[in-house]
Formats: structure tokens, sequence, C-alpha cells
């Protein structure tokens, strides 16, 4: 397998395709008599955009806005993996985190948007053929969607309807063009592009029934992206609408045992996945060190010689603290191991646990830490239709019920009498419990308009405490300009006609 690498001057950075379904393709552009002439051609281009994704979903793209909230606290043996943006402090337009997001997701939208604009001139032969190709030209749809509310959440300002329509959001670049500089697009903008490229994905995907477990996109999957972006936007009606079809369809059931549930983290199997990527051993494993494939490995750092483990970093106490004994999720998503750090052995530590790796994956006698990721699944929707009532006139009592319907089917106690601001926070608890990990966090506070402080850590003695108290002392106020980050240096240099977020 062989890399392909473009220079898109737009954002003037290189970027690379991980797949070498994509070797079609020229040095700077695609010429579609070689790249686009059968529907077999469009099966080997969409594979590769399969490919893509699944190289953008863990690793820096997931853990870098946790590692940057409130949940964790960075070891002594961290080595500063991950440091700038855990601090707040030094966290500046050059990070590597910042630089390399921003051209994953922006490398990827290259092939996406030549997928959708040449796609459509593969003629098919018949009506299943033509069928087939218009799925495809529906997840290209889908992947534009996804990837701009990524990029918009990380660099636009968060949606405020007042105001979306003169904030900056991020460049919307939409074809091909090697010599095209664009501006941000407005907030607004970015939103309205996105919503467009899911109704016109809802479309072609309409014959794609979804079913649990799905490793295609399917009308599900659409249905539940519509649900977080209508989140995102305040449109409280149209978020609970999409998130309560799904549950409402009982295809993608709540498990209620915790052997169901550890499936679903440790086997990448279960009812309640509406969309999870496939992953093939060997060929489709993330080589390790590989920036653009990425696993969680931040949370374990487990050490065959030893048999311990150096994680990077281990949750706060005030998390711990978050489940009750009888959820078990706290057993699963949590794991007391056998701590070793700077000589010292710590045997009554939690660690992130969620990751440990699928065995199925292994490649040796020791976890790998691969997974096929989670794109969606139904107990976000639960999430997202209780927040959704809860902020909508005379829905309390719904948002109560939804609320409860998970928390019963993770072993936790019901809850009776909430209403208002004790609901929210309810909300927003069991939100941190149930999507512990998978990068919400940091985009929920700003959501919320919440700062933070952090907590008691678990044991003072393995984490970093000097030369900044930053690490475990760290307050943010709401509104801090760092919960959106900056542009990278490199692409303010070479395109003029950006413009820098306040505060960096």
């Amino acid at each position: 397998m062989k890399n392909i690498f473009y220079y898109l001057t737009v954002i003037l950075l290189m970027v690379a395709s991980v797949s070498c379904d994509l070797d079609k393709y020229p040095y700077d552009a695609i010429e579609q008599s070689q790249a686009f002439k059968t529907l077999s051609d469009a099966g080997t281009i969409r594979n590769g955009l399969y490919g893509n994704m699944r190289s953008r979903l863990h690793g820096i793209y997931m853990f870098s806005t946790d590692v940057q909230a409130d949940l964790l606290n960075a070891t002594l043996d961290f080595g500063n993996r991950n440091g700038f943006p855990h601090r707040w402090e030094g966290f500046l337009d050059t990070d590597y985190t910042i630089r390399d997001v921003w051209r994953g997701y922006y490398s990827a939208l290259v092939n996406v948007n030549n997928a959708i604009a040449m796609l459509p001139s593969i003629e098919t032969a018949n009506d299943t053929e033509k069928a087939t190709l218009d799925s495809y030209i529906g997840e290209a749809y889908f992947l534009r969607a996804y990837y701009y509310h990524q990029l918009v959440l990380r660099w636009g300002k968060a949606y405020d309807p007042t105001s979306a329509a003169s904030d900056l959001g991020v460049p919307l670049v939409l074809t091909f063009d090697v010599t095209a500089k664009p501006a941000r697009a407005t907030v607004d903008e970015v939103y309205k592009q996105i919503l467009s490229d899911l109704t016109e994905a809802k479309t072609k995907l309409s014959g794609v029934a979804g079913s649990p477990g799905s490793n295609r996109i399917t009308i599900d999957a659409v249905t539940a992206l519509q649900a977080r972006i209508h989140l995102h936007m305040r449109n409280w009606t149209e978020a609970a609408t999409a998130a309560k079809s799904l549950i409402t369809g009982g295809k993608y059931p709540l498990v209620k045992s915790e052997a169901d549930f550890r499936k679903i983290w440790v086997n990448d199997a279960g009812s309640e996945l509406i969309f999870q990527l496939q992953l093939v051993a060997p060929q489709e494993l993330s080589p390790s060190g590989d920036p653009w494939n990425n696993v969680n490995n931040i949370f374990l750092g487990f050490q065959p010689s030893t048999g311990k483990y150096v994680p990077d970093f281990v949750p706060q106490q005030w998390v711990i603290d978050l489940y009750e004994n009888t959820d078990f999720r706290k057993n699963v998503y949590l794991a007391k191991k056998p701590l070793y750090i700077q000589g010292t052995d710590y045997p009554d530590i939690y660690l992130i646990n969620k990751y440990p790796g699928n065995p199925a994956l292994f490649t040796g006698a020791t976890t790998n830490y691969q997974h096929k990721p989670k794109v969606l699944r139904i107990a976000e929707m639960y999430l997202i239709a209780a927040e959704a009532d809860a902020q909508s006139t005379g829905g309390e009592s719904a948002a109560l019920t939804l609320l409860n319907q998970l928390r019963q089917a993770r072993g936790a106690k019901e809850l009776a009498g909430l209403s208002g601001a004790a609901l929210m926070n309810e909300i927003r608890n069991e939100r941190t419990r149930e999507l512990l990990c998978e990068g919400f966090r940091l985009d929920d506070l700003r959501r919320w308009n919440l700062g933070f402080t952090r907590k008691t850590p678990q044991n003072l003695n393995l984490i970093n405490v000097t030369p900044s108290a930053d690490y475990h002392q760290k307050t943010v106020q709401a509104g801090d300009l760092k919960f959106t980050w900056g542009l990278p240096a490199n692409d303010l240099t070479t395109n003029p006609n950006l413009v820098q977020n306040q505060g960096w």
C-alpha cells in the first residue's frame, strides 16, 4: 500500500489518502476517464472514503477534547503528550493537535468532494446498479456533513441562533480548486450546508435500511446525525423528533446486562450500534505511530514486560463517583489495574477501560487497542431526545422518562420529581456517564455555556502537580476563548483571507 499525496492550496497542507483504493488519482487532480468509469471504480473509491473515516475517529480526533476538559489527570509518566491542551497553558495555534486534526478533516474532504462531483457521471446498466450508485453518492454527502460538523465544532463559534449569521465558522470547500484561498464561512452557512448534505444523503439512501452493527452508512445513520446536528443548533423539536424516531422504531434496543454491554466495548458487537466502521485484521489495522491512523491507547499503556499499566491519563475521582455501584457502566468503562508510575506501584487506581482492544483484532499476545470505531449509538439518541425535551415547553415529563429508560437499562436507579435546573443537571451527568471519553465533553461544556474546575484526583502522588497547578487545579470560565480552537498558524500564513479566532 502506498500513500497518495495531494496539496490542497485552499489550506496549503499536505494530505494523505489512507487507502490504496485511491491509487488511480493523479498528483493534483482526478482524471474522470481514468478513475470514474465503472460502478466497480465507484466501489473502489467508496471503500477509500470509508478508510479515510476510519482513521479520523479515534486517537487525537477523539481524546484531545476530553484531555482538554475536566475528566482526566496527567500521570507523572505522561511525557507531556497532549500536555498543552490539557493545561490550556502554551496551547497555541502551532500545536500539532490543531494542525493534524484540521489537516485530517480537510484532506478527507478532498476525496469526498471529488466523489460527489464525479460519481454521478458513471453510467449504470439497470435500476439495481443505479440504486447502488445512488447509495454511494448518499454516503459521500453524509461524510461531508460529518466532517464539516466536526470542523465547525472545533473551529467555529458555538451555534447561537441570534448571531450564527455573523459568527465565523470554517472555510466551506465544496469543489477541488488548487488556486482558491477561501475565507471562513459563517457558522450559519456551515450548518445550512451540513443540513443540505444530510437531506441529499437521506434521499440517496432512502432504500438502505439500517440494522444493528451496520458498518455502512444507512438511512438510520443519517437520521441519527441529523439529531446530533439539531441538538447543537438548539432546534429542540427537530432534534427530539429525529432521535425518537430511532428509539420508538425498536430496531436498536438498549442492552440490559453487563455481559451484553461489555460486548459492545470489547467485542464491537451489540444491538445498540447504529453505525460502526468495519475493521479487518491485519490489513486494516492502524499502524503504530502513523498519525493518519489512531487508537485510544493513552488510557491504559499496558506494558507486556511487567504486566503493569503506565497510562498517560487517569480519570479524576469525581468521574468515578458519578456511577452508582449498581450501574454496570462503572465495571465496563472503568477498571482497577496494577499501575506502575515513576518506580512506584499503585494497586487501587481506576483507569479508563473503554478501549481495551478487541481480542479478535489482536496481532500478538497482548492488546493493540484496536476497535471498530463507533460513530453513532442509540444511547446518544436517548440523551439527545431527553435534553431537547427538557428545553422545550411542556417536555420535562417526557425528558425524565427518557432519562430513566436509559438509566434503568444500565442498572442505575430511577429518578423522580425532577424539573428545571435539577432535571438538566441530571441529563448532563447522564451524558457524561454514558459518553465518557468518546470526545463529547468539551463540546458539551461549550454548548451548555459552562466552565469547570478540575477536582480532587484519585491519588495526588501519581499525577503531575508541578510546575503548573493547571494540571490538577485548572479553572476555566464559561465562554473561555480556548473552548474554540485556533486555526493552524501555517494556514494563516499561506491564506491571507483567513481570520484567526479570538484569544489565539
